[in-house]
């Protein structure tokens, strides 16, 4: 598969289709030509996408009835070809003398038609708004229009689909909404291509999105060999994943993984230590026996209770945090987070949310880094009925309805776009939700805590971060210290080890690993040290946890920089006063001093472990 070109600018976009219409001879004057096929060839053309548009048929058409329905709006499906397959909805705006062009047939590509939704969206194969002026031709300047292609497995395009109108569009409404609808239709040819028979993964940055169109989603066979997947599954994983193991994107075992209960969601963590909620669907007739769950095992797990004590250790920073918090806990006063990626923000907001009166009502956890931005008001405030999957009729009331009664954690809030800002104040202020495509309000009770890596006050002044919001959301803002500067650090780390250790293990942390987790400056913070930990009580079975059970990237981050003129050490791992005296000189590095002496860290941490012994 093609690695994909870097998306382009909305201005880019505008400025090379004009480009490229005027290199096809047009001007601004030309009339659109359609290049209409003849009878017959559209009669091979619709025989040819007969199951594309079947499949747009079911997912797309509850969206125009429900969304739609009340705009003067028209959604039309094309090949990639630019060829119209079929349409739905009114084509009341139409001008008479142009209706040919929306009929089966008609191509909307560029040199025929100049820079227009359908055929713009196909040159430049990424999702694209033209407004009435953007169309190159004048004749076409009496419509606005969305369209978004659409991808098969092998992320080829194959078609793509289009919003128009003669009226105001909001370009993140109708852009996000047609990137919700093309994404739908490649899930869905991707499972009817599978017929449910293989292993199918869906994951998702939280468990409240994992109903969302908007999930990754992997088939992979009875090896382990991926299959397919679609385009947010690359994104939320950083890969292609074409024939790829599953094994080799999370951490786990191809033999736990397809153990999991159907239908009970669980966590798997990636490579790269990103942490994804995920469902899995066995095959129909699944090729493996997967061993059977008792009624027990199959039941989900209590939550874990989390009590705002156990979040410190003796540090004063951070249990000035906890007091304040506590202080607040049943007031109306917004609380903003701010601290490092990965010190435990949303550990703090679960314990606040535990400990107040409405720890029996919904915690809804939104990443707002970790929605696509055109994407983030449907999640957040809903859409109106049948506007998430074509087969579920009762819609998404988004994320903040879902919190009603209870808390609303909005992470990394400085991510947030702009005009979701402004949507988001008038919730604060008025305690109602609007979802897009409705005029209807619902008044909602909750508490929102929102929590940040970055200075807020540096986004306002920037233009990136309405003021209004940022004195809304920051009634008391509480910093969270970086584990570097904890004073606790050592119970943390012992606390880590016993929340992660299997029943077996009772040998606890080496003296040797706790002086390196201490001299470690955990760029990862708490998120870093259960991943290490995870990792090394792995490894280490049911002896101490040595540094020789560490994971190599552990020691990345405590490498001495290697001095230029320094030579390969021919020193006999049997001469003890020589090895220690190295050993000092290096500054205790073991991994600096085995490097030089040409061995592993592990056969060098065993060595000095004899001699002690």
């Amino acid at each position: 598969m093609a690695a994909p070109a870097p998306p382009l600018s909305h201005d880019a976009i505008v400025q090379h289709s004009w480009q490229r219409c005027r290199a096809f001879g047009l001007d601004h004057q030309s009339t659109p030509a359609f290049d209409q096929l003849p009878a017959a060839g559209i009669t091979h053309l619709l025989d040819r996408h007969h199951s594309l548009v079947q499949t747009t048929h079911q997912e797309v058409l509850p969206y125009y009835e429900n969304i739609l329905s009340n705009s003067n709006c028209l959604i039309m499906l094309a090949d990639n070809q630019g060829q119209v397959l079929t349409s739905w909805g009114t084509q009341r705006f139409i001008e008479p003398n142009l209706a040919r062009g929306f009929q089966a047939g008609a191509s909307w590509m560029e040199r025929a038609s100049g820079t227009n939704a359908i055929g713009t969206a196909l040159a430049c194969e990424q999702a694209v708004h033209i407004e009435h002026d953007e169309h190159f031709l004048k004749a076409n300047r009496f419509m606005t229009g969305s369209a978004a292609p659409i991808f098969d497995a092998e992320r080829k395009v194959i078609a793509v689909l289009d919003v128009s109108s003669d009226s105001y569009l909001p370009p993140s409404h109708t852009l996000g909404m047609v990137k919700m609808m093309s994404q739908t239709v490649e899930n869905r040819l991707i499972l009817n291509l599978f017929h449910g028979q293989h292993f199918q993964l869906t994951f998702n940055t939280g468990l409240n999105n994992l109903d969302s169109q908007w999930a990754g989603l992997l088939i992979f066979d009875e090896s382990g060999q991926v299959l397919s997947a679609n385009r947010r599954a690359d994104n939320l994983l950083g890969v292609r994943l074409s024939r790829v193991s599953v094994e080799s994107l999370f951490k786990v075992s191809l033999l736990e993984l397809i153990n999991q209960p159907d239908g009970l969601p669980f966590a798997l963590q990636t490579s790269g230590r990103n942490r994804f909620q995920c469902l899995l669907k066995r095959p129909k007739q699944a090729p493996i026996q997967a061993r059977v769950f008792t009624a027990e095992a199959t039941k989900p797990p209590a939550p874990t209770t989390i009590s705002l004590n156990s979040l410190h250790f003796g540090d004063s920073r951070v249990e000035k945090a906890v007091r304040q918090a506590e202080r607040l806990l049943e007031k109306d006063i917004p609380l903003l987070i701010h601290g490092e990626t990965g010190v435990g923000k949303e550990v703090f907001v679960k314990a606040l949310h535990q400990a107040s009166s409405r720890s029996k009502q919904a915690f809804i956890a939104v990443n707002c880094a970790a929605i696509p931005a055109e994407l983030v008001e449907s999640e957040l405030f809903g859409y109106e009925k049948g506007a998430f999957t074509g087969a579920n009729q009762k819609g998404s009331i988004g994320l903040i309805r879902k919190a009603d009664k209870g808390t609303l954690f909005l992470d990394e809030i400085g991510d947030m776009p702009l005009p979701t800002q402004a949507r988001l104040l008038r919730v604060l202020q008025e305690r109602c939700v609007q979802p897009v495509g409705s005029s209807e309000l619902f008044a909602v009770d909750l508490r929102i805590i929102s929590a940040t890596n970055r200075s807020l006050r540096e986004q306002v002044q920037l233009g990136r971060f309405r003021e209004d919001l940022y004195y809304r959301i920051g009634g008391l803002t509480l910093e969270l210290p970086p584990l570097r500067e904890r004073s606790d650090k050592e119970a943390l780390f012992k606390r880590l080890w016993e929340q992660h250790r299997e029943p077996t293990q009772w040998a606890g942390l080496s003296q040797e690993v706790l002086e390196l987790f201490s001299r470690h400056p955990w760029p990862g913070n708490l998120r870093q040290v259960s991943s290490v930990m995870q990792v090394a009580l792995a490894m280490a079975e049911e002896q101490p946890v040595r540094p020789e059970h560490l994971p190599d990237d552990f020691f990345v981050d405590l490498e001495m920089e290697p001095v230029e003129s320094a030579q390969p050490l021919g020193l006999d791992l049997n001469d003890v006063e020589a090895l220690n005296r190295e050993l000092k000189a290096a500054g205790g590095n073991i991994s600096h001093l085995a490097r030089r002496l040409g061995v592993s860290r592990n056969t060098l941490y065993k060595r000095l472990r004899q001699i002690e012994g």
